[in-house]
């Protein structure tokens, strides 16, 4: 599976508004991505922020947890790029 990739940008804005319309209606959303471990990971949560850092993206959960956006596989069983899966 090929992860999010920042430079293809039509899908980049695509994942941005579905991501900022999660954020601001605050409606849970499931996130499905790989730890530091590499180990496959679901979070059932909101999103209380999105942020860029030197280059990559990131988004904030409701409990605290910071995932880079590379790390994604799916959110709410969607791919987070058109190209993946």
């Amino acid at each position: 599976m090929t992860a999010y990739k920042p430079q293809d940008a039509l899908a980049h804005w695509t994942v941005q508004d579905m991501l900022r319309q999660c954020l601001t209606s605050g409606r849970m959303v499931e996130v499905v991505y790989r730890d530091s471990a590499g180990q496959v990971c679901i979070a059932h949560d909101v999103i209380r922020d999105l942020f860029n850092r030197a280059g990559r993206d990131f988004i904030l959960l409701g409990r605290g947890a910071l995932l880079s956006l590379d790390h994604v596989l799916t959110i709410d069983g969607l791919p987070p790029c058109s190209s993946c899966g």
